[in-house]
């Protein structure tokens, strides 16, 4: 059994027991209630009996009591009624809160299969590219080494993102910041471009990247790689053929400011800040005709966020969109 398995059982265990002692509690106190307003009741309605037996003064402290059962009954009922109703209450309060951490084991799973298809998408078609590619130079007898160190590379890509995936589900997505984590901007970029280059060369689509290398930022690589291509991914999808995307990073006093232009149509049918929400997506036509799920960019917030950064649309009109990815600088780290 691994670690993880005996977390999680214990983690079940210790919501179990806080049920137990919640409900517990509850039942006590409610029927500690009831019985004190009860007793109060029956206290406050009692009177001295009327014809007290031999012996005994009626009037003195210690004469027989009187309770009218129609008086207490009434009031009883209601008080029971009453701790029905507050106990089915702490029950459902109590229920709710234990089966939190399932329900949220359960969105991390749906969030791990939606983002693990999102992510593997965009590689899984560069590897069938490249090797339709090498079918077809081998047919020809031309030499398809390049094109196996580009597959070993689209390879390693598909299990850094598994990786970084896998991590950030065994978190819940609650992964801390590493204040050591640095990469090369300029090389991200590159990786990025490698991996959409052959979906944008089949759309007539060109790519290019400024950023000087002595760029680095306060990120992991696979990550930042993740985010662009995410960002490539979705301008190449609303770009016409023959038009240029260009990836450019510039530091900016402490942050490092990383812009993906494209020149399709712009965002329309949506508020650019809703873009950036899961599943949300604009009504602009998709050049490749291609279905998007609303994903790419949600991840590249998530990204962004855990490092410390930010992501949004600087502009967009008809002439195009400029996405402004934000993170800190790694010299200022």
């Amino acid at each position: 059994m691994d670690a993880a398995t005996i977390a999680d059982r214990r983690r079940v265990q210790q919501a179990a027991v806080r049920t137990g002692l919640w409900v517990g509690a509850a039942s006590a106190g409610v029927v500690a209630i009831v019985t004190i307003v009860i007793v109060s009741v029956v206290l406050a309605t009692a009177r001295p009996e009327r014809r007290p037996p031999h012996g005994f003064d009626g009037d003195g402290p210690g004469g027989p009591q009187v309770v009218d059962v129609d008086d207490v009954v009434p009031v009883a009922i209601a008080v029971g009624l009453l701790g029905v109703v507050l106990l089915g209450l702490i029950a459902w309060y109590v229920s709710r809160r234990a089966a939190q951490p399932l329900a949220d084991a359960l969105e991390v799973q749906r969030r791990f299969v939606a983002d693990a298809s999102h992510e593997l998408r965009t590689p899984l078609t560069t590897l069938t590219a490249r090797i339709q590619l090498a079918q077809h130079r081998v047919d020809r007898g031309g030499d398809v080494d390049a094109v196996l160190a580009q597959l070993r590379h689209d390879a390693a890509v598909m299990d850094a993102v598994l990786t970084d995936l896998l991590v950030s589900a065994e978190s819940a997505g609650a992964r801390p910041q590493d204040a050591s984590a640095t990469v090369s901007v300029a090389e991200a970029a590159r990786d990025a471009i490698r991996v959409i280059e052959p979906r944008a060369s089949e759309r007539g689509v060109t790519l290019v990247a400024e950023a000087l290398p002595a760029l680095h930022a306060g990120a992991e690589a696979t990550s930042l790689t993740r985010a662009l291509v995410a960002l490539l991914d979705n301008a190449v999808r609303y770009s016409p053929p023959g038009s240029v995307i260009a990836v450019r990073a510039r530091r900016a006093g402490r942050r490092i400011e990383v812009r993906v232009s494209d020149q399709g149509t712009g965002i329309t049918g949506i508020d650019p800040e809703h873009l950036f929400e899961r599943f949300a997506r604009s009504d602009a036509p998709e050049a490749d005709g291609r279905r998007g799920f609303g994903l790419g960019l949600a991840l590249v917030s998530d990204i962004a966020t855990r490092f410390g950064g930010s992501v949004r649309v600087e502009s967009t009109s008809g002439d195009g969109t400029t996405f402004l990815l934000e993170l800190p600088d790694a010299a200022h780290a």
